[in-house]
């Protein structure tokens, strides 16, 4: 008895440290995802730099994150919620992954624009700031969805989603607005372009994360499922 007590706290620490792990990858994608947005409304060549460095450190997390999920599943043979549980932390490494390569394009992009000497246009700026600032709230709600496994806090991310669509829809009309009064800014509003859909993106693996969140606690998998009540997009 004191044997199966002893294995069974064994695994509860493991599966502890899957979460840790899997919530701090969060922490340091969402760090980048605010520096990346600082970097371009400064256009600051060495915080973009930062971005692309710490992505490294993003992918390092999830290489570990599956290894121990693999590691955990050889060992214990989970089943049930268990299981779900190990198979959605590396399904959301995986989402915090594609973030950071996300946020590691906007600051390339920063660094196109630096490289070129690039004037940024004013309301440009906000918007994209604006965008990073839905999607790092996005992405925190999610992550604070999954340490507290609350389905509730998780399905308002997936619905909320919409509004970083809407304004990402906004920002592009705004950019096509741009080139076609001043074709001397299609260069710049190609870049603006870029680092807003990869925002846009972002949004959608938070988006992800949560809808995992729902999976460990309910078992159901919602994903290309439209919840009651949502609009058609």
């Amino acid at each position: 008895m004191n044997e199966q007590v002893h294995l069974s706290r064994q695994f509860d620490a493991e599966l502890e440290k899957l979460r840790s792990q899997l919530l701090q990858m969060g922490g340091l994608v969402e760090a980048q995802i605010t520096a990346a947005a600082e970097a371009y409304a400064q256009n600051d060549l060495a915080l973009a730099t930062g971005v692309i460095e710490t992505d490294q450190q993003v992918n390092a997390l999830q290489k570990k994150i599956d290894n121990d999920c693999i590691h955990v599943i050889a060992k214990r043979q989970p089943t049930a919620s268990d299981l779900r549980l190990i198979m959605s932390v590396s399904k959301m490494a995986t989402d915090l992954e594609r973030m950071g390569d996300e946020a590691k394009k906007v600051a390339k992009g920063v660094r196109r624009i630096h490289e070129r000497g690039q004037r940024l246009i004013e309301s440009e700026t906000a918007n994209i700031r604006h965008l990073a600032s839905i999607a790092g709230v996005l992405l925190r709600r999610a992550l604070d969805a999954f340490a507290r496994l609350d389905t509730e806090q998780a399905t308002a991310v997936i619905r909320d989603d919409k509004e970083l669509d809407h304004e990402f829809k906004s920002v592009i009309r705004q950019v096509v607005t741009y080139m076609m009064e001043d074709p001397r800014t299609i260069t710049s509003s190609i870049d603006v372009t870029t680092i807003a859909r990869a925002i846009e993106r972002i949004g959608d693996h938070a988006k992800n994360v949560a809808e995992q969140v729902v999976y460990i606690c309910e078992g159901k998998d919602i994903r290309y499922t439209k919840l009651e009540g949502e609009e058609e997009a």
